[in-house]
């Protein structure tokens, strides 16, 4: 037990260390903002949608941090899934998503809410939070899924964020983005961060997305107006507040204009 306790400790320790050098050298942050990132934890479901390359995933990232949640990206939970061995020797629906997978389609809709509702019950059993980025990304997953976390959590700690890019943002964005190999933690594209090379989270090198070709982000983009945006309609519908961020902004605004818009909700 002693030895598990100097070993969560010295984990804290480089964790800290971790979060202090991604927010002041990757970011920009003064010491004095990146010492108060640290809060109190909140039993909170954030869910952060926005076209592509609006800063969902460094945003999450920094509200995990900030308010002790756990950062869900649905396209990781699923991958670690399709990954295991062992789950894909025993379970059959596992195997046939993973066969539909390797030859190029998406998640199927059903599967995609299944694994991201198991996982939610897991965490509000351990009393954690859960922050989003880019979930969920369709009104069939808005209908099955939103029931279900205001059950677990409760309507009033459902918080919505809209980060607002438009189009020409979003094309300069991620025509330039880069993500660690390891993890894909995102790389902001600004001109003080064209020089990193290794990923500040894990020690991993940075990569250009293959995936961020010109027409890609256009056929994203396209996708994310005609089958994402429109939820955001039906969850104000169904009596939950939109706060709606300047995605544009410097990090550091964003993530403050969110702090101050997230406790009114």
């Amino acid at each position: 037990m002693k030895l598990l306790r100097v070993a969560f400790f010295n984990f804290k320790i480089c964790y800290d260390k971790f979060m202090q050098t991604y927010v002041v050298k990757l970011l920009g942050w003064s010491q004095e903002n990146a010492e108060s990132l640290s809060g109190e934890h909140k039993k909170w479901v954030i869910f952060l949608i926005g076209p592509p390359g609006s800063g969902k995933g460094t945003q999450a990232d920094l509200l995990a941090e900030r308010f002790g949640l756990v950062h869900i990206q649905t396209s990781k939970l699923g991958e670690a899934k399709i990954n295991d061995s062992e789950l894909v020797k025993k379970d059959p629906e596992v195997a046939e998503v993973k066969r539909l997978y390797d030859k190029g389609e998406l998640f199927p809709p059903p599967w995609t809410v299944k694994i991201v509702l198991e996982k939610a019950k897991e965490l509000a059993d351990e009393g954690k939070g859960i922050v989003f980025s880019g979930s969920p990304r369709t009104i069939y997953e808005v209908e099955r899924e939103l029931p279900y976390f205001e059950n677990l959590y409760g309507k009033e700690n459902i918080k919505i964020v809209n980060l607002k890019i438009d189009e020409s943002e979003s094309m300069d964005r991620n025509s330039h983005r880069r993500v660690c190999k390891a993890n894909s933690h995102p790389i902001p594209n600004f001109e003080q961060f064209k020089n990193i090379q290794i990923c500040p989270h894990d020690g991993s090198e940075i990569v250009t997305r293959s995936l961020d070709t010109t027409e890609t982000i256009k056929t994203r983009n396209e996708v994310y107006e005609r089958r994402t945006a429109p939820i955001l309609d039906l969850l104000s519908q169904k009596g939950h507040k939109i706060i709606e961020i300047n995605g544009v902004q410097p990090i550091q605004k964003v993530f403050g204009d969110i702090l101050g818009e997230i406790f009114k909700s």
